[in-house]
């Protein structure tokens, strides 16, 4: 009997004792690496250099999108921000990169879509940047559907989600 409730004894201690070895800490802080002093932020516009017609909206849909899931920043408009960030599109390049063997017109199955461009992150009223200019791409693979402009947009989409990541990732961590 004596040697049972010992035996208790040290699995309640072992119960009590292993959840405080979890609940220590190794350093790491979780939150926002942003500056203290830097709380919101805007887009300009996204000027497209390219001849992809969608891909200024589609960028800029996703840069504000990605910055409301980062969290970091609050999305204000120009004249209320912290700092603006500046995005250019460059260029938009597609090519073939499959084709399916039964298809009598031998055309493609799947094509490769990439998009490159550059941003910058400025100070309302500061000619140094905050974030000086870098070149940030993005790129995906999508398949030829039934209706082509489908999977280009699909296609444009995920390269452009791409890029939005970097950027934001880019400037929250600049420090």
């Amino acid at each position: 009997m004596k040697y049972m409730f010992c035996n208790w004894k040290k699995s309640l201690f072992t119960l009590l004792f292993l959840p405080l070895l979890f609940c220590t800490s190794c350093g790491y802080r979780m939150g926002s690496m942003m500056h203290p002093q830097i709380k919101s932020i805007a887009i300009a516009p996204v000027k497209n250099s390219s001849r992809e017609v969608l891909a200024s909206v589609v960028m800029r849909k996703l840069l504000a999108e990605r910055f409301m899931f980062d969290g970091s920043l609050k999305l204000t408009t120009m004249d209320k921000a912290d700092c603006i960030v500046y995005c250019q599109i460059n260029s938009v390049s597609q090519r073939a990169v499959a084709w399916d063997e039964d298809d009598e017109e031998d055309r493609p199955s799947e094509f490769n879509l990439t998009v490159n461009g550059e941003f910058t992150v400025l100070l309302p009223g500061k000619t140094v940047p905050l974030v000086k200019k870098r070149s940030v791409s993005g790129s995906c693979t999508y398949q030829f559907l039934t209706d082509p402009a489908v999977g280009k947009e699909s296609g444009l989409t995920q390269a452009c989600l791409q890029m939005a990541n970097m950027i934001v990732q880019y400037t929250t961590e600049a420090w």
